[in-house]
């Protein structure tokens, strides 16, 4: 797994604020120490790379803050050799934090050609292996590999996609921001066919999850 002795010490500063804000899951606050944001983010914002705040990537689009990544993690409730599927990819940080987890099959689909070849080309370089990254539209989710453990969704959704929920094993977690200028963090824990166990996290504001026409 990557790793990197540069900025250690602020990462270390980090995990003591994460735990502050009720950050509580010892594999995600691990996760977080072993991967180096600054990887995933311009080199001209490194130094701002482990404050607790968003950060604008390719295509219009951002770097998560540290809690939401930690908190949207620790939701997923995650167990060995589970099957995940991560809707946008984005700077591949997220990704990479579920695959220090350990132990878990992730699948992850970004629709933004110009980051899905950006990302595809630094995992390559760090070495980290996804079970598979998808050029493709997030909404449809990815039935071929369906049904999924946890599903996390990175990006802001007025309403949650049907095909997301139906690709849920029974038991399985969705994750996701839903709103329009801010969202609400949502887990929906599927019960049965159409039987959902739906809890609500706090407020956050994402980046539209775009659909392709």
């Amino acid at each position: 797994m990557i790793d990197s002795i540069k900025h250690k010490g602020q990462r270390r500063q980090m995990i003591s604020k994460l735990r502050k804000k009720g950050i509580t899951n010892k594999k995600v606050l691990t996760a977080l120490e072993i991967v180096p944001r600054h990887f995933f983010m311009d080199t001209a914002l490194e130094d701002y790379a482990y404050e607790d705040k968003a950060y604008p990537i390719t295509a219009n689009q951002t770097i998560s803050q540290p809690y939401t990544v930690a908190l949207q993690t620790q939701l997923l409730e995650l167990n060995k050799g589970e099957k995940v599927l991560e809707i946008g990819t984005g700077s591949g940080y997220q990704s990479a934090i579920l695959l220090a987890y350990g132990d878990l099959k992730v699948f992850t689909i970004e629709r933004q050609n110009e980051l899905f070849k950006k990302t595809s080309l630094l995992f390559k370089k760090l070495g980290l292996k996804p079970k598979k990254t998808i050029f493709g539209d997030g909404y449809l989710g990815y039935p071929k590999e369906a049904p999924f453990d946890s599903i996390l969704v990175t990006a802001g959704v007025i309403e949650v996609p049907k095909s997301l929920l139906s690709q849920l094993a029974i038991g399985g977690r969705l994750v996701i921001p839903i709103g329009y200028n801010e969202q609400i963090m949502t887990r929906y824990i599927r019960k049965g066919e159409k039987d959902f166990d739906i809890q609500t996290y706090g407020s956050f504001k994402f980046v539209p999850l775009l659909k392709n026409k």
